[in-house]
């Protein structure tokens, strides 16, 4: 079980995050010599969940090197072998933004809102989706955050510092807040995580009060969509659950990256991973919750259309997208 201190001391454990001085995430920037890449066009796909839209909305992908340290505790040669026996790449890794809207009646809900402004020339995309799609920002009542990364959290305010979804409530898990906002906490941060504190009070230090909505895990966050405490990518992680007319939507966040990785294998700790033990755990719970259920899901980094549902594979779980 994780506390408080546990929470501190993977913090502090992790690799660094941010670049110094930087927005953006280090895993947010491509790699210049490894090529650009290619990004879906359209980027939005509509489904339907018993009465509820559910729309992926692709904010953009980039492309990193594939090194001994994204899979910390698997040798890269087995890792490799593993991309290779799915016939994907093994030099480089592309790591792609979706978030999701949920149009429910008059509702709008956004899932996450991708790096903004704020990531190179092959993200940023969400807003240029949102309209293809048929919405504008002014649309969205409601922006459910997962967790405080800044893939996650930078499309909230632009760089002039406006409120992209200025209509919207903010909701936030309650743990992830406290954890981010504590200044002992980013006090004792090493300097590689300095950024991602910083880069949380830019986004929410002045957020008004009427906007700014925390909410505890398990609680329902909006009309049939409840929230799921899935700790250890990072310690307030959270993911949410959709039911409507007796289907079921999961959107999965980070639970992992690289489903060809991490579902696969769900005992591999990814490196950003805060507490690799309790992201592995609840990594292997859910994904056989949600092939129990027989439910649609979404992932945050999952390849686009980013919706499609798990079956169990060997060792772990495979992603099989919806045509």
């Amino acid at each position: 079980m994780l506390n408080r201190r546990s929470f501190l001391g993977a913090g502090l454990a992790t690799t660094a995050v941010y670049s110094a001085g930087s927005f953006i995430p280090v895993w947010a920037q491509n790699a210049p010599n490894l090529g650009m890449p290619s990004i879906a066009n359209p980027g939005f796909l509509k489904t339907k969940v018993g009465d509820v839209e559910v729309i992926a909305l692709l904010d953009g992908v980039t492309r990193r090197p594939l090194g001994e340290e994204f899979v910390k505790n698997a040798p890269l040669a087995e890792v490799r072998a593993l991309l290779a026996s799915q016939g994907l790449g093994t030099d480089y890794i592309d790591v792609p933004y979706t978030p999701f809207l949920i149009v429910a009646g008059g509702r709008r809900i956004l899932m996450d809102t991708g790096l903004g402004e704020f990531g190179g020339p092959t993200t940023g995309k969400l807003l240029e989706q949102l309209r293809a799609a048929g919405f504008q920002p002014g649309d969205i009542d409601t922006v459910l955050i997962s967790h405080y990364h800044g893939d996650h959290i930078n499309g909230l305010r632009n760089k002039a510092g406006d409120y992209v979804f200025p209509k919207a409530k903010v909701m936030v898990p309650a743990a992830e807040h406290a954890f981010w906002m504590d200044d002992a906490k980013m006090a004792a941060a090493p300097e590689g995580m300095k950024g991602a504190f910083n880069n949380v009070r830019r986004t929410f230090a002045q957020m008004p009060a009427e906007m700014l909505q925390r909410f505890e895990a398990g609680t329902e966050v909006a009309p049939g969509i409840r929230s799921i405490a899935a700790y250890g990518h990072t310690p307030g992680h959270t993911l949410f659950q959709l039911q409507s007319a007796g289907q079921s939507f999961f959107y999965v966040a980070d639970l992992t990256n690289v489903p060809a990785l991490f579902a696969r294998n769900p005992d591999w700790a990814v490196t950003f991973d805060m507490d690799a033990e309790a992201a592995r755990k609840v990594r292997r719970e859910m994904f056989q919750r949600i092939v129990d259920n027989q439910a649609l899901l979404g992932g945050f980094h999952f390849p686009f259309p980013a919706l499609g549902r798990m079956a169990a594979s060997s060792k772990g779980y495979a992603f099989r997208p919806i045509a």
